[in-house]
């Protein structure tokens, strides 16, 4: 063995103690933050009794409206529109409502349109 490898031999002792207390200070920082962690929960407000819970309205439960909705017109203008100059668009409810239905043989969410497997 040469010089190098008997004094790295020699110092392995201090890099095992260091890797102890570097443990240590692991596992002190991990009780720590258990600790800090359950005083803040204790500090909380509890949970809320049956009586505080929402309730259903007098008129019943409150039903879901669908209808069909379309976009307001794009502001025709001769310059150039950029997102931050149209500000919010709104829309407004279709004129038919009824549901748009796939033509039969035509493309729907998948394939070219083929027959497929019928």
């Amino acid at each position: 063995m040469t010089n190098a490898w008997m004094e790295l031999a020699a110092g392995s002792g201090a890099l095992g103690i260091g890797l102890i207390v570097a443990a240590v200070v692991v596992v002190a920082l991990l009780i720590g933050a258990f600790a800090f962690g359950s005083r803040q929960k204790r500090r909380e407000p509890p949970p809320p009794r049956p009586q505080e819970q929402p309730r259903m309205p007098d008129e019943g439960p409150v039903r879901e409206t669908r209808e069909r909705r379309e976009p307001d017109e794009m502001p025709k203008t001769d310059d150039r529109t950029l997102p931050h100059d149209l500000g919010h668009q709104g829309s407004r409810t279709a004129s038919g409502q009824e549901r748009p239905r796939w033509d039969e043989g035509s493309s729907g969410s998948f394939g070219s349109g083929g027959p497929g497997a019928r």
